[in-house]
């Protein structure tokens, strides 16, 4: 048995709920090389909370918990629930809205078993000493690596007046001395995070492409991701940099992947090649150690996912692992987005579990705002993969616009079941902007509200390659910008989108139950408001935008 140390990164803080908080760490060991580890060390996590509500705990439990091998030496504890290894005794309580400080470490034990027998945590408890021995020696750690603060979230039975978050997407890594710059938005995220001035950051919502695999293009073999080693050291330059890993350690963060978690504009379809096959098998490994298993599971190991904070429910979707593309040369309506059709009712697909999702919502909490998390941008659509455009077109958008099948059924329930305030947060096309959908074709759809949120990029140094605004759809009733969405029952689709900028920037989003509203800020890598220059030169325009609701 080695000395207790410091994680070799994180902790970050993951799921959290009015009583529950997910943390997750990483422990390195000497004896591992690279991807490598030793069947020799086994390693597991201890963690001891210090502090609630700013005040010192005496006497709080001290936990073990397992970093698996199979999750490169990660693991996560769920304080307000887990126990310590081998313990029958009662889990720590944690209290709505409150706020906790905690201490995690890493011990590494001899493993003398061979690789294919599997210890039980009974097992495993018999070998190490009481957890309360080692508290003195977590606080001698250095704060800054084994130690995390987070608050609690508001009761969730209760539906907040104020609720803000932060949602973004986008890091590209950098290159050579470029790669400090791909760093420096997260400092403003956490001083804005630390500013007791405004209303809390509950959480921060991260969108896709929080490693880029291919760090320049799936199409040129240089600097892609094709071994373990690889994608671990992805995962390690973003998640250790300074201040990425500081703001991990201080507000829950929910993520979700993209394409650049796997590879440029990927899809099921690549999965009949040998050698892609095997280059998803190693990213969705690598995923699921370092961001999917620190997030909610309550859709058992699928990486689409529901939360909730405050009152608000958020439903995260997977557009990425579960699109696929039909071969049929003249129609894009066996295209799926969230899955293919279920055959049975009783196996739902994901698109099944959003429609329900949304219905239920409705049903039970009225017209509280329901937010839609895709990394790919529901509206605007791109320019030239609108309504009229080709199906090579479309299907090359690498978004919503190859997939009307999936579009129209999510359209379609919020009109049949008259769903108020759903919104959709996206990323990725390093272009912010906001869009107002609008239905027609009878009274009651005129009066819906929805709306499309896009936050991108956090670092993108190449706002020349890709993001122009004028590559989008602003106004899909304009002449020369036609865009209109036919649902069933003859009622139409329509949108207008505006506050498009290419700048480093993360959105803020405040809910405002008592104004009925929803506001949404750009700020750029230094925390202040982006401001766009007018087409004068002289003039600004600030990246604000107060969205109107319908009172819930």
């Amino acid at each position: 048995m080695s000395g207790l140390r410091a994680p070799g990164l994180g902790p970050i803080i993951g799921h959290t709920t009015d009583r529950t908080c997910r943390l997750w760490i990483r422990a390195t060991d000497a004896m591992d090389d690279g991807p490598g580890l030793s069947s020799m060390r086994r390693t597991v996590g201890l963690i001891t909370v210090v502090r609630k509500a700013g005040k010192s705990l005496r006497n709080p439990p001290t936990c073990y918990f397992r970093l698996q091998r199979e999750y490169d030496r990660t693991g996560t504890f769920l304080l307000g629930q887990d126990l310590s290894l081998g313990n029958t005794g009662k889990p720590f309580p944690l209290t709505p809205d409150t706020e906790y400080s905690v201490r995690l470490g890493t011990l590494a034990l001899d493993d003398t078993l061979d690789d294919d027998v599997s210890m039980d945590d009974s097992e495993l408890v018999e070998h190490l000493p009481n957890p309360g021995n080692w508290r003195d020696a977590l606080l001698r750690l250095p704060a800054e690596n084994s130690e995390a603060t987070f608050r609690t979230f508001p009761d969730t039975n209760e539906t907040g007046d104020r609720v803000s978050f932060i949602i973004g997407s986008c890091r590209y890594p950098g290159i050579l001395w470029k790669v400090k710059h791909a760093d420096r938005i997260f400092k403003a995220i956490w001083k804005m995070q630390q500013d007791e001035t405004q209303d809390p950051l509950r959480f921060v919502m991260m969108m896709g492409d929080q490693i880029y695999a291919d760090k320049l293009n799936w199409r040129i073999p240089i600097g892609r991701a094709d071994t373990f080693e690889e994608f671990q050291q992805r995962y390690h330059e973003a998640f250790g940099s300074k201040n990425m890993r500081r703001l991990l350690k201080s507000v829950p963060t929910y993520m979700i992947l993209d394409d650049h978690e796997i590879e440029d504009n990927w899809t099921q379809d690549r999965l009949v090649s040998g050698s892609k096959r095997t280059v998803f098998n190693l990213a969705i490994n690598a995923y699921m150690s370092y961001q999917w298993v620190h997030g909610p599971r309550n859709y058992e190991s699928r990486l689409y996912y529901s939360m909730v904070c405050s009152g608000y429910h958020f439903f995260v979707l997977d557009t990425r692992t579960q699109r696929y593309l039909n071969d049929d040369e003249d129609s894009l309506e066996d295209n799926h987005l969230l899955g293919r059709p279920a055959l049975d009712p009783d196996e739902p697909n994901q698109l099944d579990l959003l429609l329900d999702w949304l219905k239920d919502g409705q049903k039970a909490r009225g017209n509280t705002p329901k937010f839609i998390v895709s990394s790919s941008v529901f509206l605007p659509n791109p320019m030239d993969a609108r309504a009229s455009a080709s199906k090579r077109r479309k299907e090359k958008s690498d978004s919503w616009p190859g997939f009307p099948t999936t579009r129209r059924a999510i359209l379609d329930c919020i009109v049949k079941h008259n769903i108020q305030n759903v919104i959709f947060l996206a990323g990725d096309i390093h272009c912010s902007n906001v869009a107002s959908i609008h239905y027609s074709g009878n009274g009651p759809v005129e009066k819906l509200r929805s709306y499309a949120v896009t936050s991108s990029a956090l670092y993108w140094p190449f706002p020349f390659a890709d993001g122009d605004p004028a590559n989008y759809v602003h106004d899909s009733c304009a002449p020369h910008q036609k865009d209109e969405f036919k649902l069933s029952n003859g009622v139409r689709m329509n949108y207008r989108a505006w506050n498009f900028t290419q700048r480093d920037n993360f959105c803020r989003i405040d809910i405002d139950r008592a104004s009925a509203s929803l506001t949404v800020r750009a700020f750029d890598k230094k925390g202040n408001l982006v401001r766009e220059r007018k087409r004068d030169r002289v003039s600004l325009r600030t990246i604000e935008e107060n969205l109107p609701l319908e009172p819930w």
